[in-house]
C-alpha cells in the first residue's frame, strides 16, 4: 500500500457505512464494496474463511446463504467480531459467529430455506487480514428445494442485481474450475451489469480437483475465455479437509505447494492463491474507492445543503420555551389566514395546473352547478299545462269562466317559486363544502401539532356551520318575500296585453335573445354510440354555438365533419360505463327524428366531471335542456282539453308563467352568489383573521396545543441524525488522502464469448479449447509496490466511470409455478 492516508482508506469507508446506516437508505448513497457472486457449492464461503483465516460462516447442503453477509475485514492486533446488531458485543469464539449468523438468518427468514435482501453486518478484526469489504450474496441456483418457492432463481437474482447493479460495486465472479466457465452464471450476471469488464474479477476454484489429465492453465493466464481484469485460482479445503477440521493455516500452505509443484501452475505460482487475491482485492477495492470519491463527495455535499435549512430550523426548536411556542403559534395562524385567503381569491403563488380548488370550484358552482340545478326545477311541458288547465277550472267551480282568472296564475307561479328551495338548499351545502375541503388543505400544515390542527379545525367548521345556518335562513326569506308579493307590474313581465301576442311563438327558443352564431364552448368530445362496424368511438373537435353544434376533424377548424341544429334537442344523462373511464351524456330529438346520420341519439363523451359539468351548463346557455322524466302513472287521471276558450286561457297563463319565473330565475341567479359571498365566505375569511387566534388563546391551553406529533419528532430527529451523519461523513472523507500508485486497469478484451456461449448446453469443459473463441489478452496485472514518492496519476483512471449511464439488465422470468394436482 502507499502512504498511511490511504492505508486507511478502506477502514474510512466502513465508518462511512456506519455513519450513513444510522439513516438507513434515506441517503441513497452507495458506497464502494466487492460483491461475491457465484452459484450453490461454487466455493464463495471457503474463500472468505480463507481470508479470515478461520471457520466462521454457516455450512451444509442446499442453500446456506440466505441473506447477504456484509463482511468488513480490518487489520488488528486483536482478532474479534463484530455485528451491527449487536453493537458493543464482542465474539472472539468464532464458533459463536456461525451461531449468531445462523441465529440471525432464521429470525428473518425461517427455516424453511427462505431468503431475504435484508443483510447483515459482521466485522472482522485479525492480524491475518488485509482491509476489505465483501458482502457474500446468496448461491445462485435454479431448482427450488424444500419449500422454497418456484420463483427461487427470481428472488436470488433480484438480490444479486441490487448490489452488482451499482456503479460503485466491484464483481468477484467465483467459478468453479470442474464446470464448463462459458456457462458460468456468475460471470453472466457481471457480463450484464459490466459490459465492458472494468470492475468484475474471476476467480477459480476448486483447481486440484478437475479431472485428470486436464488444466486450468490458459484459463488462468487469460488466454482462454478472457476477462479484462483476468482470472486468479484458488483451492479451498475439501469436504474431508472440513469435517476433519483442518487448520486453514495449513490448507493455505498446501494450496502454496500445490501451485508451485504443479507443472501447468509453478510458472504463476506468485500470482496465485488466496493471498494473492487478497493483496489484488485490497488494491483494486482502494483504487475503486479513490476514483469514486469525488463524485460521492460531491452527491453528499449536494444532500448536506439540500438538508442545512431545514435541519437548522430543528435545532431551534425548543420544545419546552414557552415564548418560542407563543410566537410559533401566532406564526401559524398566520400563514393559516394568508393560505385559506389565496385559495379562495386566488393567487399567482403555487399555481395548481392539474385541479380546480378554493376558490375556482366555488366559482363553477355559482355559475355553472346552481343554474343547471334551476333548470332542473321547471316543469314538463305537459305536467305544467295539466296543472294550469286543473287551477283554471278549479278556480271556476261550477260556473263557465269567460275571462282568464289571474289567480291561477298566482297559484302556478307560488309553486314554482317554492320548488326553488330545493336547489338554494343544496347551493348553500355545496359551497359550504368546498369550504371545508378548502380549510382542511390549508389546515393540513398544522400537522405538525396534532391538538392545534384538532383545535382550530373545529373552531372554523363550528363558524362555518353557523354561517351556512344564517345563510339557509336568508335564502328561505329572500324565497318567502318572493312568495309574499308577485309583482305583475316588473318591467320584465310581459303582462295579460302582450301574453297573446307569444301564443304564435310558443315554440320560440330561448336562445334567441342571445346574439346570433356567438359561440359558446369549444372542445374534445368522442362521439362513443357509433358501432364498430362503422368506425367505432371517434374523438372530434367540438363548437357549440347558439344556434347549432358542429364538429370538426382537428382543432384547426378546417374539416367540418357536421353541424347539427339545436332547434328541439333535449339532453339527457347516460350511466356511466362499468370499465369506462369516460363521462357520457347524450342528444336527442324530442320529435323522434333522427340527430345525425341514422342515430336518433348523440352520446357525447368527456374525460372528466368537470367537462360534463360545463358541457351541460354551455348547452343550456343555448337552450338545450335537460329531458323531464316522466313518473309512471303520473298523468293518470289526465284528460285532453277540448275546450278552444280554456285552451287559449291555459295558453296564456302558461305563457305569463314563463315570463314571470325567468325574472325569478335571473334573480336568484343574481342575489345566491352574493348571499353565499357576504354572509359565508367574507365572514368565514374575516373570522380566520381576525378571531381565531383569540378563541384559541380562550382554551386557556396554548401550552398543550404546540405538543408536537410522535410522527413530527420522528421526523425532526431523523433529519437532524441524518444531517449529522453527512457530516461526519464529509469529514471523514476530508481525512483520505487521494494520492497513491495504482494499478493500471487493464485494455479492453473480446468478452463476447460470454453472451456467444452462456446460452448452450454444458457440451465442453472449460479446458476444451476447440469449441470457444480465443482472445489475446494482457496477464493478471500484478500488485505494484508503492513507495514514499507517491504519485496521483492514477486519479484519471476510470474518469468516465462515474457519468456513464447504467446498463439496462433485462429481468429473467421466474419459472412458472407448477400446478397442483
Amino acid at each position: 500500500m502507499g502512504n498511511r492516508g490511504m492505508e486507511e482508506l478502506i477502514p474510512l469507508v466502513n465508518r462511512l457505512h456506519e455513519a450513513l446506516g444510522t439513516v438507513g437508505q434515506s441517503c441513497s448513497l452507495h458506497l464502494p464494496q466487492i460483491a461475491v457472486v457465484g452459484g450453490q457449492s461454487a466455493g464463495k464461503s471457503s474463500v472468505l474463511e480463507n481470508f479470515v483465516g478461520r471457520d466462521f460462516l454457516p455450512r451444509g447442503s442446499g442453500i446456506v446463504t440466505r441473506r447477504p453477509l456484509v463482511l468488513q475485514l480490518l487489520n488488528s492486533n486483536i482478532e474479534y467480531g463484530e455485528f451491527f446488531h449487536c453493537k458493543g458485543k464482542k465474539f472472539t469464539d468464532f464458533d459463536e459467529i456461525r451461531r449468531e449468523i445462523e441465529t440471525e438468518t432464521h429470525r428473518l427468514t425461517g427455516s424453511n430455506k427462505g431468503i431475504s435482501p435484508v443483510p447483515i453486518t459482521l466485522k472482522i478484526y485479525s492480524p491475518h487480514v488485509l482491509n476489505l469489504t465483501l458482502v457474500d450474496l446468496p448461491g445462485i441456483t435454479k431448482v427450488p428445494v424444500g419449500d422454497q418457492p418456484a420463483d427461487i432463481e427470481y428472488q436470488i437474482r433480484d438480490i444479486i442485481m441490487q448490489y452488482i447493479c451499482k456503479e460503485n460495486c466491484l464483481v468477484l465472479a467465483v467459478t468453479p474450475a470442474n464446470t464448463d466457465l462459458a456457462n458460468s452464471d456468475a460471470l453472466k450476471l457481471a457480463k450484464d451489469v459490466d459490459p465492458e469488464g472494468q470492475r468484475t474479477i474471476g476467480v477459480i476454484t476448486k483447481v486440484d480437483l478437475m479431472d485428470k489429465g486436464t488444466d486450468a492453465r490458459e484459463i488462468l493466464e487469460n488466454r482462454l475465455l478472457p476477462l479484462r481484469r483476468g482470472y486468479i485460482g484458488v483451492v479451498n479445503r475439501s469436504q474431508k479437509d472440513i469435517d476433519g477440521k483442518k487448520d486453514i493455516m495449513a490448507a493455505l500452505e498446501s494450496e502454496r505447494n500445490f501451485f508451485l509443484s504443479h507443472p501447468a501452475y509453478k510458472h504463476i505460482a506468485e500470482r496465485m492463491g488466496t493471498p494473492y487475491l487478497q493483496r489484488i482485492l485490497n488494491q483494486q477495492l482502494t483504487n475503486h474507492i479513490r476514483d469514486a470519491l469525488p463524485a460521492f463527495r460531491t452527491h453528499l455535499q449536494s444532500q448536506l445543503l439540500a438538508l442545512n435549512k431545514e435541519a437548522e430550523e430543528y435545532r431551534k426548536f425548543s420544545p419546552d420555551d414557552v415564548v418560542h411556542r407563543t410566537k410559533t403559534l401566532l406564526q401559524l395562524v398566520q400563514r393559516l389566514a394568508v393560505d385559506f385567503e389565496k385559495l379562495i381569491e386566488g393567487s399567482g403563488d403555487k399555481v395548481d395546473t392539474v385541479n380546480l380548488s378554493g376558490g375556482a370550484r366555488i366559482n363553477k358552482i355559482f355559475h355553472e352547478r346552481f343554474p343547471s340545478e334551476l333548470i332542473k326545477t321547471e316543469s314538463d311541458e305537459k305536467k305544467l299545462r295539466q296543472e294550469i288547465n286543473y287551477a283554471i277550472r278549479n278556480i271556476h267551480g261550477v260556473r263557465t269562466g269567460l275571462f282568464t282568472p289571474d289567480m291561477a296564475f298566482q297559484a302556478i307561479v307560488k309553486k314554482q317559486i317554492s320548488s326553488l328551495k330545493g336547489p338554494c338548499i343544496k347551493f348553500i351545502d355545496m359551497v359550504s363544502h368546498e369550504l371545508i375541503t378548502t380549510v382542511y388543505q390549508c389546515i393540513g400544515k398544522l400537522s405538525t401539532f396534532p391538538q392545534l390542527r384538532e383545535e382550530t379545525e373545529r373552531i372554523i367548521i363550528t363558524e362555518i356551520r353557523e354561517q351556512e345556518n344564517k345563510c339557509r335562513e336568508q335564502v328561505l326569506l329572500l324565497i318567502d318575500i318572493q312568495l309574499a308579493y308577485i309583482n305583475t307590474k316588473h318591467e320584465d313581465f310581459i303582462g295579460f296585453t302582450n301574453s297573446q301576442h307569444l301564443n304564435n311563438q310558443s315554440n320560440m327558443n330561448s336562445s334567441a335573445q342571445i346574439a346570433r352564431n356567438q359561440v359558446i364552448q369549444k372542445g374534445w368530445l368522442t362521439i362513443s354510440n357509433i358501432g364498430i362496424m362503422k368506425g367505432g368511438a371517434k374523438e372530434f373537435w367540438f363548437i357549440l354555438s347558439t344556434e347549432s353544434l358542429s364538429w370538426y376533424k382537428d382543432g384547426k377548424e378546417k374539416e367540418k365533419k357536421y353541424m347539427l341544429p339545436l332547434d328541439n334537442l333535449k339532453l339527457r344523462d347516460v350511466e356511466k360505463g362499468f370499465m369506462s373511464s369516460k363521462f357520457v351524456f347524450a342528444i336527442f330529438n324530442t320529435e323522434l327524428r333522427n340527430v345525425y346520420k341514422d342515430y336518433k341519439c348523440l352520446e357525447l363523451a368527456c374525460n372528466s366531471q368537470e367537462e360534463l359539468d360545463s358541457w351541460k351548463a354551455s348547452l343550456l346557455r343555448a337552450g338545450v335542456y335537460p329531458e323531464k322524466i316522466t313518473v309512471v302513472g303520473q298523468e293518470n287521471g289526465a284528460q285532453p282539453i277540448t275546450d278552444p276558450q280554456l285552451e287559449r286561457q291555459v295558453e296564456t297563463i302558461r305563457n305569463l308563467v314563463d315570463s314571470y319565473m325567468s325574472i325569478i330565475y335571473k334573480t336568484m341567479r343574481d342575489l345566491m352568489p352574493k348571499t353565499m359571498m357576504h354572509l359565508m365566505i367574507n365572514s368565514v375569511k374575516e373570522f380566520i383573521s381576525s378571531e381565531l387566534l383569540a378563541q384559541l388563546y380562550a382554551l386557556g391551553e396554548c401550552s398543550a396545543l404546540m405538543d408536537e406529533s410522535p410522527e413530527q419528532k420522528q421526523l425532526r430527529e431523523e433529519v437532524l441524525r441524518k444531517h449529522s451523519a453527512l457530516k461526519e461523513a464529509l469529514t471523514v472523507i476530508g481525512e483520505i488522502s487521494s494520492s497513491t500508485f495504482t494499478t493500471p486497469l487493464p485494455p479492453p478484451v473480446d468478452s463476447s464469448w460470454i453472451q456467444h456461449l452462456s446460452s448452450r448446453h454444458c457440451k465442453n469443459s472449460a479446458t476444451d479449447g476447440r469449441s470457444v473463441i480465443r482472445a489475446n489478452a494482457p496477464p493478471v496485472p500484478r500488485v505494484s509496490p508503492t513507495g514514499p514518492n507517491s504519485s496521483s496519476d492514477g486519479l484519471q483512471q476510470l474518469t468516465g466511470q462515474h457519468n456513464r449511464v447504467r446498463t439496462s439488465v433485462a429481468r429473467r422470468q421466474p419459472p412458472a409455478i407448477p400446478g397442483v394436482k
